[in-house]
Order: C-alpha cells, then sequence, then structure tokens
C-alpha cells in the first residue's frame, strides 16, 4: 500500500475512463464424463469467465476476473450498469478508498453475491493497473515474494463413477502433482481415489455444502480411514459457522471453508466460531485483492492457514498466486484440472511437476491473450 500511496504522490492524476465487461466461453475437456449434476444443473461444455477490462486515461489498462459461471449474466448487469458509473472518472490508484465507498453505497443491495463479485474484478484490475504503474509486479506491493515457485494441487470436478475418479488421480500425479482434490460426495470414489493414490498423496475433499450437522458428522465418520487432509465446505447453509465449528470438533477431519464468504467481516464470524482449520477466500467473489489481503492477517493471528479459492484460469488465478507468493504461509494454489482449447496466459499460469511459476511483469504479470479473447468471446 506504500507503493501505491507513493505513485499516487509522483504521477499526474489519472482517471478511470472505460470499464468493460468480457464474457469468454473456451472448450475444454477433463478426463472423462462430468456429473451433469454436480454444479448448477448442467454438465458445462465450455469454461465460462467474466473478465473486466479497466482502461485510465493514461494509457494504462488493468484486467480483473469476476465470479461467474450461471451468476455471469446478474454479474455482468452488476458492473455494466452500478459499478462501472460510480468509478469512472476517479483515481484508479486510490483503490481502498474507491472500493470502500462503493461497499457503503451498495450496501442495500446486498453484502455477497454479484455486486461483490463485480467489485471483485474491478479492484483486480485496479491492482494491476498500479502495479504497472509502479513497474512492478502485484506480490512487490504486497510485500515481497518469498519463493520463485508455489506447490499448487490439482482440482478435479466431480465425476461420481469411480473409476473415472481414479484414472484422473493418476493422471495429476503422472503430471507431478502430489495434492489432489475431489469433489465427490459418496464414499466408493473417494474410496477408489486413496486407492489410486496411495497414502503419501495429500487428499482434499469439497462436497459443496449438501449435508445437515449431524449428516456431515456421519459422513465424516465413514470418511476417517481416507486420511483426508481436509473436509471442505460440509454443512447447508455455508453461512452456518458454528455447524462447521461442530463438525470440526467432533468429526475428525480438518476442516475448510469460505469459498462463499463475502468482505472481511464474514470471515471473521468463521474464525470466532473456530470453524476453519483452512480458510479459503475466492478473489473473484469477496472483494478482489483489497479484502483477501486482509483474510491473510486475520486468519495470521488466527493460526489459520490461507487456502486460497482460484477454481478458473483467468486473472482471478493470477492474483491468487501473486498473493499466495506475497502472504501465504504454507498455502497450497488451488489448480482447476482442466485441459482448456486455449490458455488465457499461454504457458504462464499453468503448472509444471506440481508448482506454479509466481508471474514477475508488472501488475498481475501478463494480459489476456488478445488472439484469444477474440476467439472466444461470447459478448
Amino acid at each position: 500500500m506504500q507503493v501505491i500511496l507513493a505513485l499516487a504522490s509522483e504521477f499526474a492524476p489519472m482517471k478511470i475512463t472505460a470499464i468493460e465487461t468480457i464474457l469468454l466461453r473456451v472448450p475444454y475437456s477433463a478426463g472423462g464424463s462430468k456429473d451433469a449434476h454436480a454444479w448448477g444443473g448442467a454438465a458445462w461444455s465450455t469454461a465460462d469467465a467474466l473478465l473486466v477490462k479497466v482502461t485510465t486515461d493514461a494509457g494504462l489498462v488493468g484486467w480483473g476476473e469476476a465470479f461467474g459461471y450461471n451468476a455471469i449474466p446478474a454479474t455482468r448487469v452488476a458492473i455494466d450498469q452500478i459499478i462501472a458509473p460510480l468509478c469512472i472518472g476517479r483515481d484508479p490508484l486510490g483503490i481502498e478508498a474507491l472500493m470502500q465507498e462503493c461497499q457503503q453505497k451498495l450496501h442495500i443491495f446486498g453484502r455477497g453475491g454479484p455486486l461483490i463479485f463485480g467489485l471483485s474484478g474491478v479492484d483486480i484490475a485496479l491492482w494491476d493497473i498500479a502495479g504497472k504503474a509502479a513497474g512492478q509486479p502485484l506480490h512487490v506491493l504486497l510485500g515481497g515474494c518469498r519463493t520463485p515457485r508455489l506447490p499448487c494441487y490439482a482440482s478435479l470436478i466431480r465425476y461420481t463413477d469411480p473409476a473415472v475418479v481414479a484414472a484422473n488421480v493418476e493422471r495429476a500425479l503422472a503430471q507431478g502433482f502430489v495434492h489432489v482434490k475431489l469433489h465427490e460426495i459418496e464414499v466408493a470414489p473417494i474410496r477408489a481415489a486413496r486407492e489410486a493414490a496411495g497414502d503419501e498423496v495429500g487428499i482434499m475433499l469439497d462436497v459443496n455444502c449438501p449435508w445437515s450437522v449431524r449428516e456431515a458428522l456421519d459422513m465424516a465418520a465413514r470418511l476417517e480411514e481416507f486420511n483426508l487432509r481436509w473436509l471442505e465446505e460440509p454443512v447447508w447453509p455455508p453461512e452456518n459457522a458454528q455447524g462447521l465449528a461442530d463438525v470440526r470438533a467432533l468429526g475428525g477431519i480438518p476442516v475448510a471453508a469460505g469459498e462463499n464468504c463475502a468482505t472481511l467481516h464474514d470471515f471473521q464470524h468463521l474464525f470466532e466460531a473456530q470453524a476453519v482449520d483452512f480458510v479459503q477466500p475466492s478473489p473473484t467473489k469477496m472483494g478482489g485483492v483489497s479484502e483477501l489481503r486482509k483474510v491473510f492477517a486475520l486468519a495470521a493471528a488466527q493460526n489459520v492457514t490461507v487456502m486460497p479459492h482460484s477454481f478458473y484460469d483467468g486473472p482471478g488465478l493470477l492474483a491468487a498466486i501473486h498473493l499466495n507468493a506475497a502472504l501465504g504461509r504454507g498455502s497450497l494454489v488451488e489448480w482447476r484440472f482442466f485441459d482448456l482449447e486455449a490458455p488465457l496466459f499461454g504457458e504462464m499460469g499453468i503448472p509444471r511437476d506440481g508448482s506454479i511459476a509466481v508471474p514477475q511483469g508488472p501488475g498481475l504479470g501478463a494480459d489476456p491473450d488478445p488472439a484469444v479473447i477474440a476467439r472466444y468471446r461470447a459478448g
């Protein structure tokens, strides 16, 4: 933040002149048939992303990403019609003040969901601009980078079929991953994953909020033999912090959650309830870089490890990498285990041998490939 303050005093005043949303739909494969009922009731054939392009009168352009999937139409309206008018003409380096003002002015529309998703995308783009203005990568603005590469985990989709799960675990191991996350909700595919991985591989399980506390405890007893590194979001609804705390205290498996939290105060509730061993803020849906860096500080005071949710491939992933590099302690990078038809950043942001390089270019480290945008733009 001191770097940004220095820039604000040294540079002639800049203004935001345009905020544009870009919908991309990039075909992908994921190693087998997908469970059509896993997320949103459809087996997506494309990896959809909502990019946010912020342009300034100084010629600097920043790129962000707002959480999307089935929420993309609503998030896009929030940015185009509500958030952008508040930001046009404002100083792009006054990030904290502008984001705080937007949150306060828009709080009557809700403290999560598409509006916060939209603010997240704008915030990431503004930090990209700040890094470019400074001629420094984002991790320098956040305090520096301790290592040139970060360990990753392969985050698989839900397959349901035990044989397909086992095959994809083996595929991840062959690519050098030693940590794998499943999205299964039945015992048989989880057993198949552990048998395929062996005892030394870290297996995490994200079940996406399906159970009551009683059901979660019953499942935890059945899952204990698989030595999971964590059980992620086992309780419905996701804001039931006390329910998560009960599963953590009685279930015998470390608990992870936070993907569905928005802004710093939701995370404060998790910590007050002693609900999590690992906290998982998602930069594209909880306020962007500005909020996520505060969660790192809050988690450190609670002795909780931050494992940012980054199940996407655009600027949100790069933001998560920079934050992990600068602020993480034992944090892993979540890598969506997709084979995209055209990666948005080419080789940058793709793991090798289970680790990923920290971008060293200004801002996020790279702009999206304009050829990929031109080919896969859907609106």
